[in-house]
């Protein structure tokens, strides 16, 4: 090898690294090595990691020259190795360094092997969890992550938030043996039994058994009214509300009322504007437009005002939602909701981005009646269900069977490649292989980007990229999206350690609600806290932000068998001056109100909750499918329960043991990784926000998973809770 003098100042070994530097935070120190490539391969198990090759240098080496890399004796990677492990590595870079000689590379080689040696660990940072022991913490991160733990060990020493009990889901025996001799491995076979499946058949999801559009109370009279305008040339316009439902349904509607042969444009409120629905001021804007029709999506059957004002411009509305309705209906030509009196249509839960599809199915009908097209020549609506299916599992609708059909056919396109360019995008953006898409890749990574539009600024970029034609367009808002998605979580992640730090652990259990305010939190938002503080505590919670002057405006979660709407009702009708309007479903609601009435609201909320709710029903509960044998944690199980839609009112398996934790320790600062032991079997598994150390011996609740890394695929388990 020559003298560093003798190869060009860019060969110039570098100096030791400097305190304060990036390569000194990695207590490594670097240089540049040439080599032909048989002595590369004889260095190649000693502790020296090559960097990456480039291509001038492959092509230097091809001729018969020399090839450099970067390398680097990483000091900083070994320090959580037994004293044992860093003497040998020591050993190792000592040998090279006599090896390369006492040229100034060999010397650097060498004083890295002697600095090493006399390394000492580095302390681990000790969290001082409430279950005892210590965990090894990484370095910080930035933003959300940094928040985010930092709300997990504000709330890690809380052990009623975190008490639960496992309580086993009963099944028929006899069902699952059936379903077993039909071929479901048998865990899965006790889970489906559990969940009402008598028969494999059962899983088996076609189009053609969905429930007929002619069901849906007043779907053909709406099919009619835009038939009539379309033939008229009459202008709709779509009227939208601003989360991943409603721009679903929004998308859905421009794509096949343009491919019918409609005029038709849209408007989606910004929310910190007009608030929810169909209000009068958003029709003022709406005749803007010069619209002969407003066609409501995932909203409008609570816009009483607001259809009066269009009626009086002129304007013909036809809603299409699937919210609750009130006590009076608006005076709307007509109005299509599964969940309006006197509708009969078999699934009450339909999302507003189905609704949308069971109008436009009756609208195809009747235009191909009237001879506009044929069965060869009509729009194919089925390339439209991969929004459909993102809409449906993204607003937490219970998945019945009409819903698991829906959403099965849109997986089925996703998968296949028949996907609109805006999904495509937002896989992309967001590292999802949509080759494998699944229910929950729709629900935590795509719907929260599109969600992120409507609660920071406004729908409209949402909506477009699901519209979008233009792949490279699609791209370029799908990364946008996924900024303001960023943004929302640091956002997010704040005002979750508000909120906590704003509970007392103690108090809280002596209350069946949680109300919180902040005058400082982001409206857009608080829908989420209220979710995310729901979780922890297991109570019913609503979270108000400042909507300017008095007003407040507030977004509620609810917990299994506590209907958040018509707990709201109760509240209106005990004190009607506290709440100046509210609308939602039974774990969903959102509110508006006066600061001035807040504390009284706090107190109607609770003694509602207390007078209406079961007690039972605020006992920290989980339900398993119960154990499984070490045998059948296995590739063909987790293929199994992944080939099967799962959702809201359809749970994907959640199983328990007792496990030996023969390993713990923290990721990223809020994640526990564990290796479990079962039987004789070794288990990987990740608590994903929990960093509390748990005992030797540990009742575990957890999903089976598949987990890819450097493109091998293993099994992992997934906890969901510990038993108390």
């Amino acid at each position: 090898m020559a003298a560093p003098a003798e190869r060009g100042s860019d060969a110039v070994a570098r100096e030791p690294c400097q305190p304060g530097t990036r390569s000194a935070r990695a207590a490594g120190c670097q240089w540049i090595v040439a080599a032909r490539r048989r002595r590369v391969a004889r260095a190649g198990p000693l502790p020296v990691r090559p960097g990456p090759q480039r291509r001038a240098a492959r092509a230097g080496l091809a001729a018969g020259g020399t090839r450099r890399f970067r390398c680097r004796v990483a000091l900083g990677h070994v320090d959580g190795l037994a004293s044992p492990v860093r003497a040998v590595l020591a050993q190792g870079l000592a040998r090279l360094g006599r090896r390369l000689g006492p040229a100034r590379l060999g010397s650097r080689v060498a004083a890295a092997g002697r600095a090493l040696g006399a390394r000492r660990p580095r302390r681990a940072r000790c969290l001082r969890p409430a279950g005892g022991g210590d965990l090894r913490a990484g370095p910080q991160r930035r933003g959300a992550a940094v928040a985010a733990a930092r709300v997990a060990r504000r709330s890690a020493g809380d052990g009623a938030v975190n008490a639960i009990q496992l309580v086993e889901r009963p099944h028929d025996p006899a069902v699952a043996a059936r379903l077993a001799n039909a071929g479901v491995p048998a865990p899965l076979a006790r889970a489906l039994a559990a969940r009402g499946v008598a028969s494999a058949s059962e899983l088996e999801f076609a189009l053609g058994d969905i429930h007929a559009p002619a069901l849906l109370a007043q779907c053909h009279r709406a099919a009619s009214l835009l038939a009539d305008a379309i033939e008229r040339r009459q202008r709709l316009l779509i009227v939208a509300d601003y989360d991943c439902d409603g721009a679903t349904a929004c998308a859905v509607g421009l794509r096949a009322l343009r491919a019918m042969g409609a005029d038709v444009d849209y408007l989606v409120p910004n929310r910190f504007e007009f608030g929810y629905g169909l209000t009068p001021e958003l029709v003022e804007l709406a005749a803007q437009r010069h619209p002969d029709w407003i066609i409501t999506v995932d909203n409008g059957v609570a816009s009483v005002e607001g259809v009066e004002r269009a009626n009086a411009l002129g304007i013909g509305v036809v809603i299409t939602d699937h919210h609750l309705p009130g006590e009076r209906l608006p005076a709307a030509r007509a109005i299509v909701n599964p969940n309006q009196p006197g509708c009969a249509f078999p699934s009450k839960n339909l999302a507003g981005v189905g609704v949308m599809l069971y109008v436009l199915t009756a609208l195809r009908g009747e235009l191909r009646n009237r001879g506009r097209f044929d069965q060869a020549t009509q729009p194919r609506l089925n390339g439209l269900l991969d929004l459909v299916a993102l809409g449906t599992v993204a607003d937490l609708v219970r998945l019945d069977r009409n819903n698991r059909t829906l959403v099965a056919a849109g997986l089925r396109n996703i998968r296949s490649g028949r996907i609109q360019p805006g999904i495509a995008a937002l896989f992309a953006v967001s590292g999802r292989n949509a080759a494998e898409a699944r229910t929950e890749d729709l629900g935590f990574s795509i719907a929260p980007r599109i969600n992120a539009a409507g609660r920071l600024t406004d729908m409209t970029v949402g909506i477009e990229c699901l519209a979008c034609d233009d792949p490279d367009r699609a791209l370029e808002l799908a990364r946008q999206l996924d900024r303001l998605n960023q943004e929302r979580r640091q956002i997010e992640a704040q005002m979750q350690l508000d909120a906590i730090s704003g509970i007392d652990p103690a108090g809280f259990e002596q209350r069946r609600s949680i109300v919180l305010f902040n005058p400082q939190w982001h409206q857009g938002v608080v829908g989420l806290v209220a979710s995310r503080v729901k979780e922890r505590y297991h109570r019913p919670t609503i979270a108000f932000a400042s909507a300017g002057g008095d007003v407040l405006r507030g977004s509620g979660r609810s917990i299994e068998g506590v209907h958040l709407r018509d707990t709201l009702d109760c509240v209106t009708k005990a004190a009607p001056e506290l709440i100046e309007r509210f609308g939602g479903h039974a774990m969903a609601a959102g509110l508006t109100l006066r600061e001035r009435h807040l504390a009284a609201f706090t107190e109607a909320f609770e003694s509602a909750m207390r007078a209406g709710a079961d007690p039972s029903l605020f006992a920290r509960s989980l339900v398993t499918d119960g154990a499984l044998a070490a045998a059948e944690i296995g590739p063909d199980l987790v293929d199994a329960i992944e080939r099967i839609v799962w959702g809201q009112g359809f749970a994907e398996p959640v199983f328990a043991n007792d496990f030996d934790v023969l390993e713990q320790r923290l990721v990223q600062e809020r994640h526990l990784q564990l290796t479990l032991g079962l039987g004789q079997s070794r288990l990987p598994a990740i608590w994903f926000g929990h960093i509390e150390t748990l005992a030797p011996r540990a009742r575990l609740a957890y999903r089976l998973k598949f987990d890819t890394y450097r493109g091998l695929r293993r099994i992992r388990l997934q906890i969901a809770a510990a038993a108390d």
